[in-house]
């Protein structure tokens, strides 16, 4: 008899344990291959899901994913390299799950490049504003997302309609309703999906607060208060100019307001009366708005009162009250830290309550359904007729402070809307 045999085996270690246990499996699973299928090549698309160690009282783990390979991600171009572009879009390129930028476009190509080579972007597919045609011979782009000054928007969507390659468009949309039955009609004519990047339609706290409206939680709607103001500085920016911006604060910072009351009443206002103020003794001002105070009516009864400001300080805020209860979200249309809280009477007690509600990118989750649109041929939820809807009405807001009267509105011809967005 071996005289090894006879002495005790030492003591397996954790990582001793697991490298025996891996390699048993292994070999089980080998012998088992004469006589078992190989198992299907796995998909980026199934999820890994881990078991729950936690008891039932605990809120449960969420894996993220799944996520497209970057092979079958759709890829984006970014028109303009601003500060939202920079700050926001092209970071939040990293939280999606369907997108990778793919192409640049800027007027600075030393800027250009620099991101370029940040974010993996050949320096081929960097391009000019003259040379901004040549995306329709780019087959790494599908998408091209417009972060321009207002006025842009409509030339380069119909140029980049006419390139073959489908619009995701800042809003607001452009600066006249006519530019933007342009760009719908563009769009159309060459069979390329138009989206307006209406992030908040896509934000977490505010698809809670519309199941809650739909599912009766707050009774009938009455009422809506809002407000986004913020103080801007530099008279010379590119927002301080009519004929770039189309207007001031009412179509850059008013419409979040504006726009949240459509979607979250789900009705369209009947008439609006609204006041603008305008400083002659501030530079900022001498070709736009300074604040600009709304009045909306709505078919239901409905009444949306919002406030917008360049020369406020930083307020962002909703409510919107029903019969039964009221909800806010404050800070509304942020991009980050958005919280969604609700009061209503329970066993004769008026109770507040704020949900846990996970945050999420807001760009990301935009540019994931404009994505997900793109691959399974649906229409984006906030089409252009949602953005030509908003400008018709900022339009009757601007006639309704030159005339000091109400302007009435008439409904839109056709749903400005599609479905919620989903995920696959």
């Amino acid at each position: 008899m071996n005289s090894a045999a006879l002495q005790p085996e030492a003591p397996l270690n954790r990582r001793d344990f697991l490298r025996s246990a891996s390699a048993l499996a292994a070999s089980a699973g080998f012998a088992g291959t004469a006589i078992a299928q190989q198992p299907e090549k796995p998909n980026a698309q199934d999820k890994v899901e881990l078991s729950q160690i936690h008891a039932t009282t605990e809120q449960p783990e969420k894996i993220p994913g799944p996520f497209e390979s970057r092979d079958h991600r759709t890829g984006f171009a970014i028109v303009g390299l601003g500060r939202l572009a920079l700050g926001e879009i092209l970071p939040a390129m990293g939280k999606s799950k369907y997108c990778k930028p793919t192409a640049l476009v800027s007027g600075d190509r030393q800027k250009a490049l620099k991101i370029a080579a940040q974010y993996g972007i050949k320096e081929s597919s960097v391009y000019d504003y003259t040379t901004y045609d040549q995306l329709a011979r780019n087959p790494d782009v599908q998408v091209i997302y417009i972060v321009l000054p207002n006025s842009m928007h409509a030339d380069f969507t119909v140029r980049g309609a006419r390139a073959g390659k489908h619009i995701l468009c800042e809003k607001p949309m452009a600066t006249t309703a006519k530019d933007c039955e342009r760009m719908i009609a563009a769009c159309e004519q060459a069979k390329v999906k138009l989206m307006i990047a209406y992030r908040s339609q896509y934000e977490p706290n505010d698809l809670a607060l519309i199941k809650m409206i739909r599912a009766g939680k707050l009774g009938k709607l009455r009422q809506y208060i809002a407000t986004n103001s913020q103080n801007q500085g530099d008279p010379t920016q590119w927002r301080q100019k009519k004929a770039l911006a189309g207007g001031g604060c009412m179509p850059d910072v008013g419409v979040y307001c504006l726009n949240a009351a459509r979607f979250l009443s789900d009705e369209e206002p009947y008439e609006v009366q609204a006041t603008i103020v305008q400083p002659k003794d501030d530079p900022r001002f001498a070709e736009v708005e300074a604040s600009c105070q709304v009045i909306a009516k709505f078919p239901s009864g409905f009444v949306a009162t919002f406030n917008s400001s360049y020369n406020a300080h930083k307020s962002q805020f909703l409510r919107i009250e029903g019969v039964e209860a009221f909800a806010e979200l404050n800070s509304a249309f942020a991009y980050h830290g958005i919280k969604l809280r609700y009061s209503k009477l329970i066993d004769g007690q008026e109770i507040m309550h704020e949900p846990s509600i996970e945050e999420k990118d807001q760009f990301a989750e935009e540019m994931d359904h404009m994505a997900l649109c793109v691959q399974k041929n649906l229409k984006p939820h906030t089409p252009g007729e949602e953005g030509l809807q908003d400008q018709r009405i900022t339009d009757a807001i601007y006639e309704s402070a030159r005339t000091g009267k109400a302007v009435k509105l008439s409904p839109p011809h056709a749903p400005t809307r599609s479905p919620d967005p989903v995920e696959a």
